[in-house]
């Protein structure tokens, strides 16, 4: 995949891992930028910098934007859509949870994992995210299960900027979130549609 222009997240999307960090859900989506230096594609090291001590994965929906979109209706935001890819939003917790903001514990480079994109299938409430540690599943839910639907976050997204070709949403994380230790093997995958897959390392 292209390094987007911008990657646009979400947070708190589903219940269950709103929960799991002891956060309330939001009553609108709640967004925040990743920077494109921190994309890499699969195959590539995920870093564990120096500067936290408990880095997460966190498996997503991404969707890749087709076309500019501004102000677009609910109703006509999967139209937008050129595919769908695997997204790891990879995070520094102990980070998030003392700056009060989330760009460091979001922007690290190596923090962006991102697969092949695919098209989008007719029923995007159907497309279901699954992530591994080591072969073992640690996540898996199905974007019905989001708080805010995908074509409602591009919507939303859109009335607030612009969104252009090859811009990437990533729609939030579900249950399961889990650290990351060196030596390990992350991936997330839609399932039938897109993998990512990331070794983990110190960095250097």
């Amino acid at each position: 995949m292209n390094r987007p222009g911008k990657i646009v997240c979400v947070g708190r999307n589903y219940v269950e891992h709103a929960k799991e960090l002891g956060n309330a859900m939001p009553t609108e989506p709640l967004i925040f930028l990743k920077p494109p230096s921190s994309v890499i594609a699969s195959g590539a090291a995920i870093e564990l910098p120096p500067q936290s001590k408990q880095v997460e994965f966190e498996g997503e929906i991404g969707v890749v934007i087709g076309r500019r979109l501004r102000h677009v209706r609910e109703a006509d935001a999967a139209a937008g859509i050129a595919g769908l890819v695997a997204v790891n939003d990879v995070t520094a917790r102990d980070l998030q949870n003392t700056d009060g903001q989330w760009t460091r514990a979001k922007g690290f480079d190596t923090f962006c994992a991102i697969g092949e994109p695919a098209p989008p299938p007719a029923d995007l409430a159907a497309v279901e995210v699954v992530t591994r540690v080591n072969g073992a599943e640690r996540q898996r839910a199905k974007a019905a299960q989001m708080a805010f639907a995908i074509p409602r976050l591009i919507a939303y997204i859109s009335g607030i900027m612009t969104l252009e070709p090859g811009d990437l949403i990533a729609t939030g994380t579900p249950a399961g979130v889990g650290p990351l230790a060196p030596g390990d093997t992350v991936e997330v995958e839609l399932v039938g549609l897109s993998l990512v897959r990331n070794s983990v390392v110190r960095a250097p």
